[in-house]
């Protein structure tokens, strides 16, 4: 079957940007929320883009954000989305056809999604000036275009080298984030807004999961590819 990406060092180059992307992405995560302290993050509750409010605490959309190091996440989510976008190119090879040229665009869409949620803030200031349409359009980008890539790198798991169990998960995740993405969006425009935090992790999570998968799955096939096959020692019986 014709393998849908380069080889070599750009290709290696290119899986490593897929695998460090998301790992930015959570490690700003992490930072950022342990700064907040009045009041304390919860992961369940809060929005994930109030982590990136800057300036001083205000309620936004039904929850008083106060981040610290907002500029953090901001900082990683633009990482994250550059990441994705030049790692896709130098990973897949677009000559080969239709399916690498779509991941590709699915990335690139995906990628400059996360990059506006973190250069346009989910604040009250840029709800008044009209600036929350990048942020809204970021998010929904990279949710959409984020979970079908997903899928897509699944289904073509072995034209990329993926295991099948690989594959297999990564259009799993897919599924799920696009299944909750409906969920989520009736939770905010009910007005319910019920652990809003956990409704939007489970659209956005497997998207990241699913490109350690992918970094993870090829690399693992490029080192036993280059991994020297041990010599047979044979045993020679005097006759």
């Amino acid at each position: 079957m014709n393998q849908i990406i380069r080889s070599g060092t750009t290709a290696r180059i290119g899986t490593l940007f897929l695998l460090l992307g998301p790992l930015v992405s959570w490690v700003a995560e992490l930072v950022t929320a342990a700064a907040w302290q009045d009041p304390t993050y919860s992961p369940l509750y809060n929005w994930v883009s109030h982590l990136g409010l800057t300036g001083p605490a205000q309620t936004a959309f039904g929850q008083v954000g106060n981040s610290p190091l907002g500029a953090v996440m901001d900082v990683g989510w633009v990482i994250y989305g550059i990441l994705l976008i030049v790692g896709a190119a130098l990973l897949f090879d677009v000559r080969k056809g239709v399916r690498p040229i779509a991941v590709v665009v699915l990335a690139v869409v995906a990628g400059v999604g996360v990059s506006l949620v973190g250069i346009f803030q989910g604040s009250n200031a840029n709800v008044t000036n009209g600036l929350i349409t990048f942020h809204t359009l970021g998010a929904q980008s990279v949710m959409v275009a984020g979970n079908i890539m997903a899928i897509a790198v699944g289904a073509n798991g072995s034209r990329i080298g993926l295991s099948r169990a690989r594959s297999v998960a990564s259009i799993a995740l897919g599924i799920l984030g696009l299944v909750a993405l409906p969920v989520f969006m009736t939770n905010v425009l009910t007005g319910w807004m019920w652990n809003i935090g956990m409704f939007e992790r489970a659209v956005i999570y497997p998207i990241m999961i699913g490109h350690v998968l992918l970094g993870t799955g090829v690399l693992a096939v490029r080192r036993r590819r280059t991994t020297p096959a041990l010599p047979t020692l044979r045993i020679q019986t005097a006759s």
